[in-house]
């Protein structure tokens, strides 16, 4: 929805609510909870909606759980958020279904929307503050801090900045110097025919290269774009990445490899497919040690008991890795 009206003009929130009905009666309900519901000021908050799944994990590293009022349906670790209210999917918000749950903070990254909706939401009087996601570990360290300042919890992003560090640190020391590194082809989407393949600068990037692996779409393109037949050929992975929810969809390796565009691959000849859960794999959160040490197994430039990393905090999330059969 175009907006060409300031936002504190009346009929800027008409049309709003116009569009949206609920909103106005909801208006009316968060003013009146009271001040404390529609910003925190020098306070924490403490009824907070976290819009995203690595969010939610930094919430719980922080000890910020019993904070936390709803979250959105991509925050499935750990187990616990399943008792918690959902409020859709983050790209697909409803005003309505959030705001009912009076937070006096929403936790947002870039790709959360409609933008209307988030509109709704600060237009409602909530704090909605968007947390930098740059999928980097000096971006990962840089979302905790946002988060922690937020939740008073500084002292805690230290530690928990500190243990990522120190867990990439004892991955890396273990795989020591590859002069040989996969060629990893990761598809976030494989299937009706709508095939998504990650470039540079996503979160599938970065762990395949810190666990060795080189992604063999890095300088072709930017961000998760769909894959041609001709793209896969030219790419010649050695290794297939898909996430575990991914590749039981499809049915399993035989389904995968009915594709001649994987199957001629170096990756499809040698049936060389490595399965992740999703969550662990692409959330870049406080697991990403986890996710580095697993994904590093399962292109063998770690050795299978090198390093008790993946083994620490999983709970049994972390999936199948290694060769399908």
């Amino acid at each position: 929805m175009k907006n060409d009206l300031p936002r504190n003009d009346p009929s800027y929130r008409a049309r709003l609510t116009r569009t949206f009905p609920l909103v106005d009666t909801l208006l009316a309900v968060l003013l009146a909870v009271g001040p404390a519901t529609l910003a925190f000021g020098d306070e924490t908050p403490q009824r907070i909606v976290s819009v995203d799944g690595a969010l939610t994990e930094i919430v719980y590293a922080l000890d910020g759980a019993d904070r936390l009022a709803g979250v959105d349906t991509s925050s499935l670790y750990p187990p616990d958020t399943e008792d918690l209210p959902k409020v859709g999917y983050k790209r697909a918000l409803s005003a309505e279904g959030l705001l009912s749950l009076t937070p006096d903070l929403v936790l947002v990254t870039d790709d959360a929307g409609p933008p209307e909706v988030l509109e709704q939401i600060r237009l409602a009087g909530v704090q909605t503050r968007m947390i930098p996601d740059a999928p980097t570990v000096e971006g990962l360290h840089a979302k905790i801090d946002a988060v922690a300042d937020l939740l008073g919890a500084t002292e805690a992003a230290a530690e928990v900045n500190e243990g990522i560090d120190q867990a990439l640190a004892e991955v890396a020391a273990a795989m020591g110097d590859h002069a040989d590194r996969p060629r990893v082809l990761f598809l976030l989407h494989k299937g009706s025919g709508n095939d998504m393949a990650a470039g540079r600068n996503t979160a599938a990037d970065t762990v395949i290269r810190l666990a060795g692996g080189e992604n063999v779409l890095h300088d072709a393109i930017d961000g998760y774009k769909p894959l041609s037949t001709e793209a896969a050929l030219a790419a010649a992975p050695e290794v297939i990445l898909l996430t575990e929810r991914n590749f039981d969809s499809l049915g399993g390796l035989d389904a995968l490899l009915a594709d001649p565009a994987l199957a001629n691959t170096p990756a499809g000849r040698d049936q060389r497919v490595v399965v992740m859960d999703g969550p662990l794999l692409l959330a870049f959160g406080p697991r990403l040690g986890d996710a580095v040490a697993e994904l590093a197994r399962g292109l063998g430039t770690l050795p299978p008991v090198a390093v008790d990393t993946a083994e620490a905090d999983l709970d049994g999330t972390a999936g199948r890795t290694g060769s399908a059969d």
